[in-house]
């Protein structure tokens, strides 16, 4: 029996919801979202928190009870608030740039890498070895952040490469004589 999904969803009073015909829907500030929802579940949506509850008793072992939750957590929480993640270049010479739709990344290449920006995603360089990325729909903004890591990973010698802010590289000691 899922412990997670249990728990209640608290929603704001700009966050505006709906659940009709297996399909929740969530409209907020940051933009709107919808999620199909397995017919084995229904989704109770009351003045400031949303549920998630199966039909039936057979369906509270599903492990895809706390699946559905977390889910529309996340859709809750991306049109509320929005979801970041920071990448950072390590190299001599790496920098990356934005213009217009595409993000350009030199990265020690002998050509330029480009990278079409998805249209649900924003990303900005404040730095050229910083790239910031935000987006309300958490699955659309981890794509585009693994895609544009797996250009150039970092490598455990120097670490150089794109790696994520929080991320820790462990670093190997090389060679000895």
């Amino acid at each position: 029996m899922s412990r997670i999904a249990k728990n209640t969803i608290k929603i704001n009073k700009d966050i505006e919801c709906n659940f009709n015909d297996g399909v929740f829907f969530a409209k907020g500030k940051l933009g709107e979202m919808k999620l199909s929802v397995k017919p084995s579940f229904t989704i109770k949506i009351s003045d400031d928190e949303v549920s998630v509850m199966p039909k039936n008793d057979d369906t509270k072992k599903d492990p895809n009870w706390g699946t559905i939750r977390a889910l529309v957590a996340n859709i809750i929480h991306g049109v509320s608030e929005g979801f970041t993640k920071t990448l950072e270049l390590n190299g001599t010479g790496y920098r990356a740039s934005v213009a217009g739709s595409t993000l350009k990344l030199q990265l020690g290449y002998s050509h330029d890498v480009n990278f079409d920006i998805p249209k649900e995603v924003k990303i900005e360089c404040p730095k050229q070895n910083i790239i910031n990325l935000s987006s309300f729909d958490k699955e659309k903004l981890g794509a585009a952040a693994a895609k544009i890591r797996s250009y150039r990973k970092p490598e455990p010698f120097k670490g150089k490469g794109i790696k994520y802010s929080d991320e820790f590289i462990f670093r190997k000691e090389g060679k000895k004589k």
